[in-house]
């Protein structure tokens, strides 16, 4: 298995994602990054971005499951990176090799972004770069992770923290979920949410939402809320409310709300109000049409309204978001 190359480096101003790949790498973390970022989509429309493996060993790499990753880089393409990926460390108690610390530093320090999944919040611990700083790892690893380093503000039962420059994931599937956040912020919800469609993921999960499944769904229940979901999305524009979402389900109100919490980490009606949130970034993106047109397709009672709960989940006004937008 060899890495891609930098496609069309010279041509094109897309970020260029460097994946770090080390002996006993997990594989399903670094094949998360991989998967996300590798592939070329051109459906997307857009300068996606470019990829390329990085390691600091040299030859084929023995990773875990007896396979071999042989990369086509070495370290000093960290020099060039826009974004690097650490997927994974084989031993939170092993400092890794200072040629590697030394790269992330200066990467950091030039405003490269850092993305960490699962236990490679450590390595970025090493380097000193989480100090002061929120972050997370696989809640198996918390608590490692606060007493090895106590400069870091350790945040045990979520799924990924985004401080800005550098963001660390929790458990191995939860790197998806950094990543997708990461495809939202550089390129906006369309873009992200036909990722999750190919890769068929859910296109968001609260960053909040604990790492720890307390109880699992009934048998024969799971249907009914997936359908519930389906439908709302198709009917934002109405009016919903617990009793009538219930009544929807054919569910009780209280049995609604610990399965929407089981799967969401919302209660229904904040789900909703993320759904028509997502949708009318999705509506500023993809239209000029008047924000009073975009209020009402995305079922909010009044401009008022929109606005807070717009800033609430962007920190930004309806109009400010627009403006805001890249344009290409």
């Amino acid at each position: 298995m060899s890495s891609s190359s930098t496609t069309s480096a010279s041509a094109t101003a897309s970020p260029l994602v460097v994946i770090l790949a080390y002996e006993q790498l997990a594989l399903f973390e670094f094949g998360c990054a991989v998967g996300m970022f590798a592939p070329v989509r051109p459906e997307l429309e857009v300068e996606w971005y470019r990829s390329a493996i990085c390691a600091w060993e040299s030859g084929s790499l023995a990773v875990l499951g007896g396979v071999r990753v042989e990369a086509a880089h070495g370290l000093d393409l960290v020099d060039e990176a826009d974004i690097v990926v650490v997927p994974g460390w084989r031993n939170p108690e092993e400092c890794p090799p200072q040629a590697l610390l030394d790269k992330l530093r200066s990467a950091h320090a030039r405003g490269a972004r850092l993305a960490s999944i699962c236990s490679g919040a450590f390595v970025l611990a090493w380097a000193g770069l989480l100090d002061g700083k929120g972050a997370t790892t696989h809640w198996r690893l918390t608590d490692l992770l606060a007493s090895r380093f106590p400069k870091v503000q350790v945040r045990a039962n979520v799924l990924y923290v985004d401080t800005g420059q550098i963001i660390t994931s929790a458990g191995s599937a939860t790197g998806m979920d950094m990543m997708l956040h990461m495809v939202r912020k550089d390129y906006g919800t369309r873009v992200a949410n036909l990722v999750a469609q190919r890769l068929v993921l859910a296109p968001w999960r609260d960053a909040d939402r604990s790492q720890i499944v307390t109880r699992a769904i009934p048998t024969g229940e799971p249907t009914r809320l997936a359908r519930l979901m389906e439908w709302v999305r198709e009917n934002l524009a109405q009016e919903h409310t617990l009793k009538t979402l219930a009544e929807r389900a054919l569910l009780s109100q209280r049995t609604l709300q610990r399965q929407f919490l089981d799967a969401t980490g919302l209660s229904p009606i904040d789900w909703v109000i993320h759904e028509r949130v997502v949708y009318a970034k999705e509506l500023l993106e993809t239209t000029d049409r008047p924000l009073q047109w975009i209020c009402e397709q995305a079922g909010f009672g009044s401009q008022e309204s929109f606005r807070r709960h717009f800033r609430a989940l962007t920190d930004s006004s309806p109009a400010a978001y627009r403006a805001g937008l890249k344009i290409d």
